[in-house]
């Protein structure tokens, strides 16, 4: 049965990439759980006609939970791996909205008595971070970070905090330090009020030592560290900009040919298309600025001088200096070519 459904969900994807089952895919809403949260996908077919900003019950993977609609999706995505989308099951009512607003006023204080509990148990290099109840008291999260990636032994810790909270059933889930970063909020490292993370990034991207390379910063850990001890989540931002401008760009060091005479390139300002140049002839030995158009790089102008310097039999250009241009012009002026000789 296992592999007739993993069968069956690769010929529904094979289907859907073709379009041949568009009209038969159901109606498709993204939903998130928090103002600055990730979106997901759910099945929207019990409430075709919902709206964005709407508040949802729908079916996850840790029980039901309420949400709010984010967006209708014109053209559904593919089906997830594993099956198909999870449905959303009805509305929000006003009691709805009203249960969750009750347990939320209650997750600080079972972080504070989490947090002591730890403290209780010596749990070393363990920090919980917040908790979490679902809309309607029937799950309790507490989010914790550790000063490792090891994964610490808490179980004594969920077993005295299921007894302290015997109603919800409680689960404890470890996040990396951005989401820390996300959900503690506050200044960023450049000096914002309200840190990326917590004001409009919904998702974190990949972010590696190479980007601040290309775009020319600071590698001094204070210049692209963020307030989360990783690299920054800005040094995406326009890295894809600078990988394009740097392409139509000459690379450092290599030698070019500006209006002012040769020289070498020192730098390059790939987001104002300019070129810094240090001339042969200027003795000050201070970079020059220059637009890309107003250089040609050296190895194609000496390509082309070693081409017009070829005998006259490799070059259009004129200027041969082997004689032989000379030479067939003098034989075309007085018709003195050798004739063939015939054989017999």
């Amino acid at each position: 049965m296992r592999y007739f459904n993993e069968y069956s969900t690769m010929f529904s994807r094979a289907l859907f990439s073709y379009g041949i089952i568009t009209l038969m895919q159901p109606n498709i809403i993204g939903v998130r759980f928090s103002k600055i949260g990730k979106i997901y996908h759910f099945d929207g077919s019990a409430v075709p006609d919902v709206q964005v900003g709407e508040h949802v019950i729908v079916d996850t993977s840790r029980g039901k939970n309420l949400g709010e609609v984010a967006v209708r999706m014109t053209e559904p995505p593919p089906p997830p791996d594993g099956g198909g989308w999870r449905r959303i099951e009805r509305r929000a009512t006003p009691r709805d909205l009203l249960l969750r607003q009750n347990w939320q006023s209650k997750q600080v204080e079972a972080m504070i008595e989490c947090r002591a509990r730890a403290s209780d148990l010596e749990l070393k290099g363990v920090k919980i971070v917040s908790a979490e109840y679902n809309y309607d008291g029937t799950r309790l999260v507490f989010l914790f970070s550790t000063e490792t990636e090891d994964k610490p032994e808490l179980k004594s810790l969920k077993r005295d905090m299921q007894k302290k909270y015997p109603r919800p059933q409680v689960e404890l889930r470890q996040i990396g330090p951005r989401d820390v970063a996300k959900l503690l909020g506050g200044m960023g490292a450049c000096g914002l009020e309200t840190r990326c993370c917590s004001k409009f990034l919904t998702d974190f991207s990949p972010i590696s030592i190479k980007m601040a390379k290309e775009q020319g910063i600071s590698l001094t850990p204070n210049e692209i560290t963020g307030m989360c001890g990783r690299l920054r989540c800005c040094l995406v931002y326009e890295y894809e900009q600078y990988v394009a401008a740097r392409k139509e760009l000459p690379k450092r060091n290599k030698r070019v040919v500006t209006p002012r005479g040769e020289g070498k390139v020192a730098d390059v300002m790939p987001m104002t298309n300019t070129v810094l140049v240090l001339l042969d002839n200027d003795e000050r030995h201070f970079p020059v600025p220059f637009s890309r158009d107003e250089i040609q790089p050296w190895d194609e102008l000496e390509a082309l001088r070693r081409k017009s310097e070829a005998p006259c039999d490799r070059h259009e250009g004129g200027g041969c200096t082997c004689g032989k241009a000379k030479k067939e012009s003098g034989e075309k002026r007085t018709g003195n070519r050798e004739k063939p000789i015939r054989k017999r």
